[in-house]
C-alpha cells in the first residue's frame, strides 16, 4: 500500500541557542484517499546552514513587521 505523508504543522522553536523543528503530519492511503493515522509527530535539531538563515530571515521578518508599531 502506498502512503502520503502529509505535513499538516511545524514549529522553529530556538532550544539553548540552537534551531530544532517540530512538526506534525497525517498519512493518507495514496490509492484511496483513506486517513490511515493522524497527528503523527517528529522533530530535530537543524545543521543545515540554508535551512538555519532561512528560519532566521522568517525571525527578523516577524520583529520588523509584526512585533514593532
Amino acid at each position: 500500500m502506498a502512503t502520503i505523508k502529509q505535513l499538516a504543522s511545524f514549529a522553529a522553536l530556538n532550544v539553548n541557542g540552537g534551531n530544532r523543528i517540530s512538526y506534525t503530519y497525517d498519512e493518507i492511503d495514496a490509492d484511496t484517499g483513506d486517513m490511515i493515522s493522524q497527528n503523527n509527530k517528529g522533530n530535530f535539531y537543524v545543521v543545515d546552514a540554508d535551512l538555519q538563515k532561512n528560519i532566521e530571515d522568517i525571525r527578523t521578518y516577524i520583529q520588523e513587521h509584526k512585533l514593532t508599531e
